[in-house]
């Protein structure tokens, strides 16, 4: 616990708002230990019970996680607060961040006029010609797109399914390493998630069955671009996961295909596969813009009931201003052919990085999506050489849960020219580190 502040309070309640409190204004930061229950209540003078009963509801509303013997810590996204990422140091090229290259992405082509909106669009929510692109985008792929419909971006969506879904303490199978926003948000919405190892081609079959015998209620996935590793199903990898998910017909299935257009590789989608509770989400804000908060949802028929009726008490629809943009946007001509040229230069940037560290005996992962991922010792002395080089990149603490150490690079902002340059520099860093903390 930092020493700086001392938690509080006579009841369950007060510890909670106790602890609320100093994540809010920074006296508790994350990765901050609480103390041992006995101990604090010890210190505080209540019982047991009181304490723990505090450290549950503070887990069940993503403010806190249980790490075993590692004891209770402030979760790395505490959901109460107003924390942003930290800004990229000066100087240095970011490779962190996950983002597509701002040059790579086409000008948007924004309604005409804004012409006043009369009355309410919840009994029309989607737009028509909008839909039908989204129908025609997961029909190409092989996704059902019998039912269709429309989010605030892949995040606020996966959300809204699971709270529909799940009750609080409910399990959800993860990829691990897998996307640090979700990671987040899982025990946030008050779940336990369950980690399944992933490879170069997805979540692992075996790993997927132990989760499945643990009782998941649903299991979130990426078909390709998997972030962080840049996993991609094949055909044999997605038929061995629709055989683990053969006797498990209630869990629901959501898979991420966030970066469909520029992934660099095929669609072998489970949601093909006659699943009986599905969900796959799309989004266009790696190949279009990051500005774009919409998705589409195609799933099966109760999937889309909670999801639809979640949005038409809470938000309604999303803006028809912002579907507009995106419609005449994904309809665009040059907008396609750049997107397509951006899928080919980031295949070629991933492709070149990976190939230059081999060389250099360095194994990376990397066989779709925009970022590569490399496995390391000691992630903190290989990302600070790296800065005192001039490159940014992401340490893997933040994409792990029981998975082993390694960093994240985004070559999706990495021109292949400047490749030889960081695997040259890579390799010098791993060669200090072996030097510093024993080989």
């Amino acid at each position: 616990m930092a020493a700086q502040y001392a938690i509080k309070g006579a009841t369950a309640k007060g510890v909670t708002s106790s602890v609320e409190q100093a994540v809010a204004e920074g006296g508790l930061r994350p990765g901050d230990a609480l103390p041992p229950v006995r101990r604090l209540a010890d210190e505080l003078g209540v019982s047991a019970g009181t304490v723990a009963t505090a450290y549950k509801e503070l887990r069940r509303r993503g403010i806190v996680v249980t790490r075993g013997r590692g004891g209770t810590v402030v979760a790395q996204a505490p959901a109460v607060g107003a924390r942003r990422p930290p800004k990229v140091p000066h100087g240095v090229h970011d490779l962190a961040g996950g983002h597509p290259d701002p040059e790579l992405m086409p000008v948007l082509l924004p309604p005409e006029q804004l012409v006043p909106a009369g009355g309410s669009h919840r009994g029309s929510p989607r737009r028509a010609g909008l839909e039908e692109l989204a129908r025609q985008w997961f029909a190409r792929d092989g996704v059902p797109d019998g039912r269709v419909t429309f989010a605030h971006g892949a995040l606020d969506c996966m959300a809204r399914l699971l709270s529909t879904e799940l009750k609080a303490g409910d399990a959800v199978a993860v990829e691990d390493p897998g996307f640090h926003h979700l990671l987040d948000l899982v025990p946030a919405l008050g779940l336990r998630m369950v980690p399944v190892a992933v490879d170069d081609e997805g979540i692992r079959p075996e790993a997927l069955r132990g989760a499945l015998r643990a009782g998941v209620r649903a299991v979130v996935c990426s078909p390709r671009g998997q972030n962080p590793v840049g996993g991609c199903f094949s055909e044999a990898r997605r038929d061995a996961l629709l055989d683990a998910l053969g006797g498990h017909p209630d869990v629901l299935v959501i898979e991420d295909d966030h970066n469909a257009e520029v992934a660099g590789a095929p669609s072998h989608s489970l949601a093909s596969g006659g699943l009986e509770r599905w969900a796959q989400v799309r989004t266009v804000s790696k190949h279009l813009s990051i500005d774009l908060r919409w998705a589409a949802l195609a799933c099966d028929a109760t999937t889309l009931a909670r999801h639809e009726g979640r949005m038409l008490l809470t938000s309604g629809w999303v803006s028809h201003l912002l579907q507009e943009t995106v419609e005449r946007t994904m309809a665009d001509p040059e907008a396609t052919a750049l997107v397509g040229r951006a899928e080919r230069v980031y295949a070629e940037r991933r492709q070149t990085l990976v190939e230059d560290l081999a060389r250099r005996g360095i194994t990376a992962h990397g066989t779709s999506g925009l970022n590569v991922y490399v496995p390391v010792r000691d992630e903190s002395a290989v990302v600070n050489g790296l800065r005192s080089r001039g490159w940014w990149v992401a340490a893997g603490s933040r994409f792990r849960i029981a998975a082993p150490t390694a960093v994240r690079i985004t070559t999706a902002m990495l021109e292949a020219s400047q490749a030889p340059r960081l695997g040259a520099d890579f390799a010098a860093v791993l060669g200090e580190s072996e030097d510093t903390y024993g080989g």
